[in-house]
């Protein structure tokens, strides 16, 4: 097969983006999806604050891959996407990211990444934290309780046990009067 053969059965979409998509790790996120796809191409942030997508294929159903774009979490919201088609070029061997002066690289992308997803963790164990704080004051409560019960317990223990101590000191102290001793 030879390379305009290959261009050919190829298809090509220039999807723009809207939404809170800028600074927030959304390129990142379409890069890899591209990659799942099999796509070639790139992504880049306009300056009216929308997202450019260039993706070459070779299946002609570009739907999975735009559903899949269409991301909604902590951090992205996409609102909008608008869709073209055009004549593939083949000429792109990967899918990457179009970094323009002041924009975060990969390695900023994957912390960025990295946060969203403590976000999602933190906000939802938050939920879960409280139930069970709400468990522990209550165990935490009956520890008191037990633990108030169990002085009065030994200070009724160790009363008697002195008052006992007490008597018998009394009877080694008269008998030890009685001989003298004392």
């Amino acid at each position: 097969m030879t390379a305009r053969e290959k261009v050919d059965l190829m298809n090509k979409i220039i999807a723009t983006v809207s939404g809170k998509i800028q600074n927030v790790g959304y390129r990142a996120k379409v890069i890899g999806i591209a990659k799942d796809f099999g796509l070639t191409g790139f992504v880049l942030n306009l300056d009216d604050g929308r997202v450019r997508i260039i993706a070459e294929g070779k299946n002609g159903d570009f739907g999975k891959f735009l559903d899949a774009i269409r991301i909604k979490n902590t951090l992205i919201d996409v609102a909008d996407v608008e869709v073209e088609h055009a004549d593939a070029t083949g000429d792109l061997a990967d899918f990457y990211k179009l970094v323009g002066e002041g924009e975060t690289d990969e390695r900023l992308d994957k912390a960025s990444d990295y946060l969203k997803e403590l976000i999602e963790v933190m906000r939802a164990g938050f939920g879960s934290l409280e139930s069970k704080m709400d468990v522990m004051i209550e165990k935490q409560d009956v520890m008191i309780d037990e633990t108030r019960g169990l002085r009065e317990d030994l200070k009724g223990y160790m009363d008697m046990k002195f008052g006992k101590i007490d008597g018998e000191l009394d009877l080694i102290k008269g008998a030890l009067k009685e001989r003298g001793i004392l």
